[in-house]
């Protein structure tokens, strides 16, 4: 990509390696470029058909603030964003086996559309690359061209753009960056580098480049592009948004305007923990964040009393650095706070579930037979020693992992009686699917045995000692 290759080199542009977060598919990454939020693995679902995003968003904010929004490419941002482009054209994303036609048919409105004045915003998601790495990997020899045609692309619109800025005193930005990467296989969805690096390129005479400035890309998130985005449009970040403002976009602006945009990201930040997290006020992020608040008043009195020293400037940089900190200490918190899964609680309800499918699948056989019969023995629980022992087991578990955690569980958060109940009905099923799959190994034709008063007493005394030996282990209050 030559012409792309100059402009980073040279031109007025700042390059980033963005990371994403997994699931590395197209219809989470959409969401966290525009929301700055991060997406769960439940998204990697809904991928499949994306369902109208009701969360914030800058294309939500744009609208709202009456810009004009055209999209071309691929359908999932119709999906996710219905009514919101006021012209569209989506792709279909599912015929991988295509890589010309889908990208054809968004540069062909190309022309047409950068010759208009009547739109704000112009989105293109082209997906011949994507394609290509699927079907061949990403060492195909069709990368080569399929870049070559991104670059051409790249040309005619930064061209377009800059003749229009004759007519006009406001500066145009064009974003170049990947939803994802692609692994080594040509898939993706997953963690691996390959996967996760994005490339991230924002181009814009509005940015100031001296000669010979040749700056090795910084790593970013891929989330921080919706708070740049919104920041640079003018409109408010996207309430739900944990990136931070890439700050090489603004350095080439006054102090004050540096130091207002800081503080807009971080309000966005510090109002979204306080959301979050009950103890919000320990947080360092945001004991940084009321420090920086405190530094910039200081500044802004400073300012109106004289607006050019040392004594300024010194001051403005320090609550620039105090910002940044503040910024990536609360995105960082925010981050670990939503991507935090309560596993336990997921166990809990995929292994009550997994005992009913199972149960479903042992009563298939019977149930297509002639005379549909199953015996489910639903009394023999209460007569088992296994289930005892599981419950014993599970009540275990429960309290090692509810008096350890550190996070809120929702599991751990039920009353006793409702997680009791919970126990004792995985332990009931386990029970009923050992007993079926005893009665269908053996066929069902053996005489049962009738358990006697001294195999009872056994039970009994072994529950007692079982018991005896939990107590002393977790030292739990004798409840008389």
């Amino acid at each position: 990509m030559p012409y792309t290759t100059y402009l980073v080199e040279k031109g007025a542009s700042h390059s980033f390696v963005a990371e994403a977060k997994p699931p590395t598919v197209t219809m989470p990454r959409i969401k966290a470029l525009m929301t700055g939020s991060l997406p769960g693995f439940v998204d990697v679902i809904r991928n499949l058909n994306s369902p109208a995003l009701l969360e914030d968003s800058v294309i939500r904010q744009a609208k709202a603030a009456g810009k004009r929004i055209v999209f071309y490419g691929d359908e999932t941002w119709v999906k996710l964003f219905p009514k919101h482009f006021v012209e569209y054209d989506g792709t279909t994303s599912f015929f991988v086996s295509d890589y010309t036609e889908v990208d054809n048919n968004v540069t062909r409105h190309l022309d047409k559309v950068l010759k208009r004045g009547d739109w704000d915003i112009l989105i293109l998601h082209y997906l011949g690359l994507d394609h290509i790495g699927h079907i061949s990997g990403p060492n195909s020899p069709l990368i080569g061209q399929k870049l070559s045609e991104m670059d051409s692309v790249l040309m005619k619109i930064h061209t377009s753009l800059q003749s229009k800025e004759r007519e006009t005193p406001l500066p145009n930005l064009l974003v170049l960056c990947g939803d994802h990467g692609m692994s080594e296989t040509g898939s993706h969805g997953a963690s691996s580098t390959e996967e996760v690096n994005t490339p991230l390129i924002l181009i814009s005479s509005a940015f100031e480049r001296k000669p010979g400035d040749i700056r090795h890309p910084k790593h970013v998130q891929q989330t921080d592009v919706a708070a740049t985005l919104a920041i640079a449009l003018g409109l408010p970040i996207p309430k739900d948004s944990v990136g931070s403002l890439l700050f090489p976009v603004v350095e080439g602006r006054p102090m004050r305007e540096q130091l207002r945009f800081l503080h807009l990201n971080t309000v966005q930040l510090s109002k979204l923990l306080q959301e979050n997290v009950p103890s919000y006020e320990k947080d360092p992020g945001f004991e940084q964040f009321k420090m920086s608040e405190r530094l910039h008043g200081n500044w802004i009195r400073l300012y109106l009393e004289e607006k050019h020293s040392e004594v300024l400037f010194n001051l403005g940089s320090k609550v620039l650095r105090q910002y940044l900190d503040a910024l990536k200490t609360l995105s960082l918190s925010l981050s670990a706070q939503v991507a935090q899964y309560d596993i336990y609680s997921m166990m809990v309800g995929t292994v009550v579930v997994l005992e009913v499918l199972t149960l479903l699948l042992l009563s298939v056989p019977q149930a297509l037979r002639r005379k549909a019969e199953l015996e489910v023995p639903l009394s023999s629980p209460g007569f088992s020693l296994l289930f005892y022992l599981v419950i014993l087991v599970l009540s275990a578990v429960h309290v090692i992992v509810c008096t350890s955690a550190e996070s809120s569980c929702y599991f751990c958060g039920l009353s006793w009686l409702a997680a009791g109940g919970v126990m004792v009905l995985a332990s009931a099923l386990l029970c009923v699917i050992v007993s079926v799959l005893t009665n269908v190994l053996v066929g069902g034709n053996t005489p049962r045995k009738v358990r006697t008063a001294g195999s009872w007493e056994c039970d009994v005394v072994l529950l007692l000692r079982l018991f005896l030996l939990f107590q002393a282990a977790f030292r739990l209050p004798d409840s008389g």
